[in-house]
C-alpha cells in the first residue's frame, strides 16, 4: 500500500510536534526541579522520559524516510 505525500506530511508534522513538546516539557521539568529542589532520582526520571520521547521521534523520522524511499520507486 503506497503512502501519499499528504500522509507523509501529516506524519512529519506530528513528529515535529513530538520533538517540540518533549523539549519544552524537559526544560520545564528541569526548571521546576531546580526551583523545588527535587532529588536527583526525580530529575533522572524526567531525563529518561525526555530520552524516550526523543528516541520515539527518531523512530518516526526513520519511518518517514523509509516511506519516502519506497515511494520513489
Amino acid at each position: 500500500m503506497a503512502v501519499t505525500e499528504e500522509q507523509t506530511a501529516k506524519k512529519g508534522r506530528f513528529t515535529a510536534l513530538v520533538i517540540v513538546c518533549t523539549a519544552l516539557l524537559w526544560v520545564l521539568a528541569t526548571l521546576l526541579g531546580e526551583q523545588f529542589d527535587w532529588t536527583g532520582r526525580m530529575r533522572a526520571l524526567f531525563d529518561f522520559l525526555a530520552l524516550a520521547g526523543f528516541m520515539w521521534s527518531l523512530v518516526l523520522i526513520f519511518q518517514i524516510w523509509n516511506e519516502r524511499r519506497k515511494n520513489r520507486g
